[in-house]
Parts: C-alpha cells; structure tokens; sequence
C-alpha cells in the first residue's frame, strides 16, 4: 500500500526526499539541472556580476544541502517555489554584503557596464515579480525538457524548426518528408502535452 501511495507523491516532492540522501548524486545533479538557470537568472537581475550570481547558486545549493537532512516538505507550510525564493534573496544579499567588505579588483566580468540592475534592492517586490517570470521560463524549459526525454523525437525536433527557430511550416515539412498539415498537428500536440506538464509542475511548486 505505501509504495502505491509513494508513486503518487509529487515528483518534486520526492525529488526532496531522495536528497535527504546526501551521497544520492544524481537527485542532487537532478536539482541543479532544474534550478540553477533560475537562481542565475534572477540574480543577474539583481546587478551582480557573472562570478557572482554562480557564487549564490552554489550558496543556495549549500544552504539546501544544509537542511536536507532534517528536511519536511510541507506544502501547507508554504510553497516551495517561496521557500527557494526565500533562500536566494539571502544569498544574493550576502553576496552584496560580501561585495562592500570585500571590493573585487575591475574586470571584464565584475565591472560590466551593461548589467543594469532590474532589481536595486533584494528585498523589494520586484525580486518576486523577477522570481515569478523567471520561474514561469524556468517552467517551461523544464516541462519541455521532460517531455523531450520521453516523447515522440521526431516531433520535438518539428516543434523545435517550427515554433522555437521560427522557420516557415513549408519548409519544415519539406526538411522532414511531412505534409505541412502535419506540421500544424505536431505543433498542436506538443503545445498541449506542455501545457500539461506545466501545471503538473506548477501544482508541485506553488
């Protein structure tokens, strides 16, 4: 009976329980895969610098692998999504904090005139609205991803020329020996496989 009721545990949610395990690598590689580009990106709103945001990526891993342990994913408690948001804002303010003590010497990197803070201050509620459209990005990626590794290939590789690279549906059918009517099918039914995925994975995180 329990492990009928494990195969229905949310797959985030078991995600976090097999990393209580700290000597299970690949859950913990799993997590960094689904996360990172999430953490990086919003930190680089923020102003900081490349070395830096891959700093608070792995201050964010470090304090997660703090508490795995003793870790209790509760979503009555509160979502996950807010409580990963939780452990970036500190991080991304100690980095700063870090910063003021610590002035790194000009480089090409630290000193990147283009980087044009979106986010002034960690704590404001611009760091969630940043947090909520990366994390709606993020989303995607990752349901397309899942989906990717055990779908049709041949469709995404049609979805792919045809909805991500733009290129005209007569050439996409021409390239793959379809009808350009099919093209339009395989659009239709990849587009509705995501927008399933993603609210499977949008009800484990918020």
């Amino acid at each position: 009976m329990s492990d009928k009721k494990d195969e229905l545990l949310p797959t985030r949610a078991s995600l976090l329980e097999r990393m209580r395990d700290w000597q299970n690598q690949t859950s913990w590689q799993e997590f960094f895969d689904l996360y990172w580009k999430l953490i990086y990106g919003v930190t680089r709103k923020t102003g900081l610098s490349d070395s830096e945001a891959q700093d608070v990526v792995q201050e964010v891993l470090a304090h997660v692998a703090k508490e795995m342990p003793t870790f209790r994913f509760d979503p009555a408690r509160g979502s996950f999504k807010g409580w990963l948001l939780t452990k970036t804002r500190w991080c991304i303010s100690a980095q700063f904090r870090q910063r003021a003590r610590h002035p790194r010497p000009p480089t090409p990197d630290n000193n990147d005139s283009s980087i044009s803070p979106e986010i002034p201050d960690p704590a404001a509620p611009a760091m969630d609205d940043a947090w909520e459209r990366e994390w709606q990005l993020n989303l995607l990626e990752s349901a397309y991803d899942q989906l990717k590794r055990k779908g049709n290939g041949r469709d995404f590789q049609i979805f792919d020329f045809y909805v991500r690279k733009e290129l005209p549906a007569k050439k996409v059918a021409a390239h793959f020996g379809v009808s350009v009517d099919q093209v339009h099918l395989t659009k239709h039914r990849v587009k509705e496989a995501l927008k399933k995925e993603i609210a499977r994975l949008e009800r484990e995180g918020t």
